[in-house]
């Protein structure tokens, strides 16, 4: 990958009555970039989901837009973080709005349809409700999935730690699969984000702990991701990847998107207070070639929300 320059692009808008105005952004520099990190440098009490959603449009804008990655009848699956029966201020799961946004912005791209789903760890049907994604999805004209365990075939991905692993097919034959995990601590890994968030699209999770950086790299691979967005309006800092007290949420008020998965998960290891090179995912994924643990060494835009 290339080495670029670092851009930093302040944004500012005035709040009106009922709604946030247009962003107005002043670049050098009209290319797309490689990643992008949106945070909200507005009113403090700004209600979350109308910052969630701002901070999700402008994050993917400057990565040049759904447009760059849908074509015209695509179907695409977006992939959260469902897997808990949390709800959205506890952090274990992805945020609705940001979901719902991405979803959005697909369908105006020109996606011929958009499909939610995530093979969950607690009850998928109180992990979908109690998340806030299911209902979330649904109102932004998406497709929402409850994966049949039954479905899952088994893949061969040839990877160093797997040979191959059960996938479930109607993930797998979308033309566009959208990483967009929350920010959180995970107990095993250290960190969980874009890279681990694959693991909701397989069965037989058992098979990753022999190795979980390099299996998770292995099926990275194999997912060939072409985008993925953060979702770090609110982190979880400890007791991951569940969760579930409200002292170990922390809101940062930050969505980042791009082009190189590694790089969203190094600096969402900083986020949560981790030194990128001590992260067996984030080392292991740029051995594999996957992307950049020094994502300030991208073509990278900071962009300052009001």
């Amino acid at each position: 990958m290339k080495s670029t320059r670092r851009e930093f692009l302040k944004t500012s808008a005035v709040i009106g009555a009922s709604t946030l105005a247009p962003v107005t952004v002043f670049a050098a520099d009209a290319a797309p970039a490689d990643m992008c990190i949106a945070r909200w440098k507005g009113d403090a009490n700004a209600n979350m989901n109308e910052t969630a959603r701002r901070l999700t449009e402008e994050a993917i804008k400057a990565i040049g837009g759904l447009g760059r990655f849908v074509n015209k009848g695509d179907v695409v699956w977006v992939k959260p973080n469902i897997g808990w029966d949390r709800t959205p201020e506890q952090a274990a799961n992805t945020h609705p709005e940001v979901v719902k946004a991405i979803i959005r912005l697909c369908l105006e791209a020109g996606a011929k349809a958009v499909k939610v789903g995530d093979n969950t760890c607690n009850d998928a049907q109180k992990s979908y409700k109690n998340s806030g994604i299911e209902a979330a999805a649904k109102e932004a004209g998406a497709e929402v999935v409850y994966l049949d365990k039954n479905r899952f075939a088994e893949v061969k991905i040839g990877g160093k730690r797997l040979d191959s692993i059960p996938l479930y097919p109607e993930i797998m034959e979308c033309n566009l699969i959208i990483s967009c995990p929350v920010a959180k601590h995970h107990s095993a890994t250290g960190i969980t984000a874009c890279m681990k968030n694959y693991m909701g699209v397989i069965e037989n999770r058992k098979k990753f702990h022999q190795d979980l950086p390099y299996c998770i790299a292995d099926l990275t691979a194999h997912m060939k991701p072409r985008i993925a967005v953060l979702d770090a309006t609110r982190i979880l800092t400890a007791h991951g990847p569940t969760g579930g007290d409200l002292k170990d949420v922390k809101v940062m008020n930050t969505v980042a998107a791009g082009i190189d998965l590694v790089a969203l998960d190094a600096f969402a290891a900083e986020l949560l207070g981790n030194d990128p090179a001590k992260i067996g995912t984030v080392t292991v994924g740029e051995e594999y070639g996957l992307g950049k643990k020094d994502y300030k060494s991208l073509n990278l835009k900071e962009l300052e929300i009001a």
